[in-house]
């Protein structure tokens, strides 16, 4: 009987929902976004904390057809693309000592972030 009761405790102990932050990154530019997920990075290191990635995850186009002229020449058009590149980046149990230096962390213009608990 004592040992199912300790099998279940350690059952327990490794379904324990440790906290896990999600820090989703996008750009319009890929060397901005490597170069701030490289500055997580730091951060996670100076702070001792388990870190898993940049993940890139797959890059969002969207192409729009305009026509050159008003309304002839139907043939003559033109095309754009806007890319948007997005990385992912999850820390293991993360500490209040990086959660404050995340939060002074300054990126560059044109980098969106989003920070979920899971």
């Amino acid at each position: 009987m004592p040992e199912e009761t300790e099998k279940n405790k350690e059952k327990v102990k490794e379904t324990e929902h440790k906290p896990v932050l999600r820090i989703k990154l996008r750009s319009y530019d890929s060397k901005v976004i490597d170069a701030s997920c490289r500055q997580i990075a730091e951060i996670a290191t100076r702070a001792a904390v388990g870190i898993v990635g940049p993940v890139p995850l797959p890059t969002e186009i969207k192409k729009y057809t305009v026509n050159r002229s008003t309304f002839v020449h139907k043939d003559a058009r033109e095309q754009f693309e806007m890319r948007v590149h997005k990385r992912l980046v999850e820390v293991r149990s993360p500490n209040p000592r990086f959660i404050e230096s995340l939060r002074d962390l300054t990126l560059p213009t044109g980098v969106e972030i989003e920070i979920k608990t899971v």
